[in-house]
């Protein structure tokens, strides 16, 4: 009898419950209200560079409570506050928040779950100008006041040694792993080993999270050495959602501006930008940043400037799509009817859902109990 040797499949190896991560699934959640909020599940959060909220309605949508917030920009506070209501409100700069004394704070701080935070990530965008702004004192936007960006990151992780929460997350662009910023990913590692936390990041993106947006984003977890991190997975399979599925039925107005207007009527159906277009007409390779929303594909990442184009209408998009593709609550209060407004509260924040899938996976790590050791 010839022999021959039986080729198993991972179902055989694994079995089927084993697969359920691998499943794809369909993502129902990104339409909602504040009323949605599940009861607390008594873990707590404090957030850093809190934006308008959307890390802290992620935690809040996966039943943590997030207690306080930080933040240096006075309107986006008032936006903050407005939805939110913290408990502890910090308006300043991080290093100066660092510099307050313990008897300063509220105990609460120094017993957290979760310590959150996404430092203004300007600086590493690959739309950006990079290493021209490294290590530069400039008013950035953020804030606007004179400060460095790109040594926010390290900022942040003194924060996490001095409040030495169970775990922190730190959010941050792509472009933050590519090139020659490489440099700060390796000195994350080494700034966290030195206050003993252990640290893994992982590039998530959000259109593989069921949220109805490509924005790509780097997330880094860190937990101290009597927790574990090797049992968290982060492996994310939901159906993508086009935007054609969560469109409202017209945008808000038509793009302005006979040099838009022209490039607009040039572009072709399935151009992901104006950038075909400026380039038949000029010779130039520009506008590549306004970028057009097709009902059959996934809207690309959201960014402060609202540069978006819907090619059914050819308008800009309407607030209520701003909201949709960013997973915030239909119910958000931005303070102000301005689609400029909306877009920048919207580009600067994390979108929610992106918060609550990674939250949902620390919850059962957090709620299981630990004994203290390594």
């Amino acid at each position: 009898m010839e022999a021959f040797i039986k080729q198993q499949s991972f179902y055989d190896v694994l079995g089927a419950d084993d697969f359920e991560e691998f499943d794809v699934k369909k993502s129902t959640d990104w339409k909602w209200t504040f009323a949605d909020y599940p009861d607390k599940n008594g873990l707590t959060v404090f957030s850093c560079f809190a934006c308008g909220g959307g890390s802290t309605m992620g935690y809040k949508l996966a039943g943590y409570d997030v207690i306080g917030c930080n933040e240096i920009d006075r309107r986006m506070n008032e936006i903050y506050v407005a939805n939110h209501n913290p408990k502890y409100n910090f308006l300043m700069d991080i290093r100066q928040f660092n510099r307050l004394t313990d008897d300063q704070l509220p105990p609460e701080l120094f017993s957290l779950d979760i310590l959150d935070g996404s430092p203004p990530c300007t600086t590493f965008s690959m739309a950006g100008q990079r290493e021209e702004t490294w290590g530069k004192s400039k008013k950035f936007r953020e804030g606007q006041q004179e400060q460095t960006l790109d040594d926010l990151l390290f900022v942040f992780i003194e924060t996490v040694g001095k409040f030495r929460p169970k775990f922190a997350i730190m959010e941050n662009v792509e472009g933050l792993i590519r090139g020659s910023a490489w440099k700060y990913v390796q000195r994350v590692y080494t700034e966290f080993k030195r206050i003993g936390y252990q640290v893994k990041h992982w590039l998530l993106k959000g259109n593989q999270m069921g949220i109805p947006q490509k924005r790509h984003r780097v997330f880094f977890i860190a937990t101290r050495l009597d927790l574990d991190l090797r049992n968290l997975n982060l492996h994310f399979n939901y159906e993508e959602i086009p935007f054609g599925q969560i469109k409202s039925p017209r945008g808000s107005k038509k793009i302005g501006g006979e040099t838009l207007t022209g490039l607009i009527n040039e572009a072709k159906f399935g151009e992901r930008s104006l950038e075909p277009a400026s380039y038949r007409l000029s010779g130039k390779y520009s506008f590549f940043n306004y970028y057009f929303l097709y009902d059959h594909a996934v809207a690309n990442t959201l960014t402060t400037g609202g540069n978006f184009i819907r090619w059914d209408t050819k308008e800009q998009p309407s607030k209520e799509d701003i909201v949709s593709i960013s997973t915030f609550p239909q119910d958000f209060n931005f303070l102000s009817d301005s689609l400029g407004t909306v877009n920048y509260v919207c580009g600067m924040s994390v979108p929610p859902l992106m918060i609550k899938r990674i939250a949902e996976r620390l919850t059962p790590i957090l709620l299981g109990g630990y004994d203290g050791k390594k």
